[in-house]
């Protein structure tokens, strides 16, 4: 098994979950919880802060996340999911699609933990070099 993105064809999740009633449900109550515990917002990539509508949450791991009776359910743990700008996002899984240690079969949590270290070493240093 790898942790390479598969096409949208070969993967219902970004055509069929990410549409679904359950997931806007669910990334609502993940908001919510998050505003209450923080009272602010922050992309764990680049660590500026951020509205809901300016975040995309990542899964470290799908575990909660099924099909039951044709319906999705999106019942993952609260820290499973991690705030990120559209592009940071988009660079957290080419960080993982794109290196041969992180897309080797290891645990999901593993590789999106790694690849997000990695991602917020190569942000700072852009910062920096700015």
């Amino acid at each position: 098994m790898s942790n390479r993105r598969k096409s949208s064809v070969a993967n219902a999740y970004p055509t069929e979950l990410l549409r679904s009633p359950a997931w806007f449900a669910r990334r609502a109550r993940w908001f919510r919880k998050r505003s209450r515990l923080d009272g602010h917002l922050t992309c764990v990539g680049c660590e500026l802060p951020a509205t809901p509508d300016q975040l995309e949450l990542h899964h470290l791991d799908y575990a909660g996340v099924e099909v039951i009776d044709g319906s999705w359910r999106a019942f993952e743990r609260h820290d499973d999911l991690v705030p990120l700008h559209p592009y940071c996002h988009d660079l957290l899984h080419r960080l993982i699609d794109r290196d041969r240690v992180l897309t080797r079969p290891r645990a999901r949590w593993a590789a999106s933990t790694v690849a997000l270290q990695r991602l917020r070493e190569k942000l700072l240093r852009a910062e920096e070099t700015r």
